[in-house]
């Protein structure tokens, strides 16, 4: 008997253990049953949770979950999306034979992700090895014992390495999901899961900003809020450093130094990538020719766009353009 039920959509299959954490199987289930078709209203997931035995599964709350499905659903799965066991996860560099015989079911081609100390159980299977991979922060250094072999990021929110994507800490398996969502179906379809939702549809930098460190003295704990707010509202023109320091009122080299400790990235970096994201909108939601779309997000020459996007996005502007364009929505001349 087939676990999907839904002809056509993409179907997600939820890998739980003992000892799994309730927000993030709901999560998983929550973001990607709101993505729905802008044209039709279908939805553009179905979502099973299976385990490798059927049956009660513990949680790290006071309530256990019923779980139908085995095994099988990973078989039939497009992405299949491993939260992580507050039980388990750590304690060996191999998988049981069970879990171990569960994922080599993964038809090929599927997509697998992880969220939080899920990645232990992809790393043990040897699906991350040589690849780019994040977890949460009080356990990166158990990770690189385990699993030296991983390229590890401790500083990002999630990774994305084409076929196999991690997340960092509970929350950031929101972040996760969102971006699978935007690479799946665009930035409106996943903006509109984000509202449905209540949550931003792109958190800014990593978990550096959530590792805690000493508190500072009074002056030295203002915020660059204000000069990122400011900033947003000017992505179509040229924001050296420099003023963003001056908007602050600190010299550059302290508000560079603020700015990463609270962003987790440069200046710099952060002001391409909400470029980037501004170029997706217009992208999606007008037929401005690629060179307005370029001045209009600050990238100057369409040039400049296309570099930085293939970097950010993985294709250029016009493939992305051509999957993801609204219908209807154009609001300029053709390009």
């Amino acid at each position: 008997m087939a676990v999907f039920a839904i002809d056509g959509v993409h179907r997600v299959a939820v890998l739980v253990r003992h000892g799994v954490l309730p927000l993030e199987l709901g999560l998983v289930h929550q973001l990607f049953g709101a993505a729905r078709d802008p044209r039709t209203g279908d939805r553009l997931y179905e979502v099973a949770t299976c385990a490798v035995v059927p049956g009660p599964v513990r949680t790290d709350a006071d309530f256990p979950v019923l779980v139908a499905h085995g095994p099988e659903a990973l078989a039939e799965a497009d992405t299949v999306v491993v939260p992580a066991s507050h039980e388990q996860d750590g304690e060996s560099a191999e998988p049981d034979e069970g879990l171990r015989a569960a994922l080599g079911g993964i038809r090929p081609g599927a997509r697998v992700a992880s969220v939080c100390t899920g990645a232990f159980v992809l790393a043990a299977a040897g699906r991350l090895d040589g690849r780019s991979a994040t977890t949460h922060w009080k356990s990166v250094d158990r990770f690189r014992r385990l699993h030296p072999s991983v390229r590890l990021d401790p500083d990002v929110l999630y990774t994305d390495d084409g076929d196999v994507l991690t997340s960092a800490g509970e929350a950031a398996g929101i972040d996760l999901c969102l971006h699978m969502i935007r690479r799946d179906h665009g930035a409106a379809v996943a903006a509109d899961v984000a509202r449905t939702t209540v949550v931003p549809p792109h958190r800014e930098g990593g978990q550096a900003q959530y590792v805690p460190r000493p508190v500072a003295e009074p002056e030295q704990r203002a915020s660059t809020g204000a000069a990122r707010a400011w900033a947003l509202t000017r992505l179509h023109l040229r924001v050296p450093l420099s003023e963003l320091a001056r908007h602050q009122g600190v010299s550059v080299r302290t508000f560079s130094r603020r700015f990463r400790e609270e962003v987790g990235m440069t200046p710099g970096r952060w002001l391409v990538l909400r470029r980037v994201e501004r170029a997706r909108q217009l992208l999606e939601e007008s037929d401005l020719p690629v060179d307005r779309v370029a001045a209009d997000a600050g990238f100057g020459t369409g040039a400049n766009l296309r570099q930085h996007f293939q970097a950010a996005v993985g294709v250029p502007p016009s493939a992305y353009r051509a999957t993801f364009r609204t219908p209807g929505a154009g609001d300029g001349a053709p390009g």
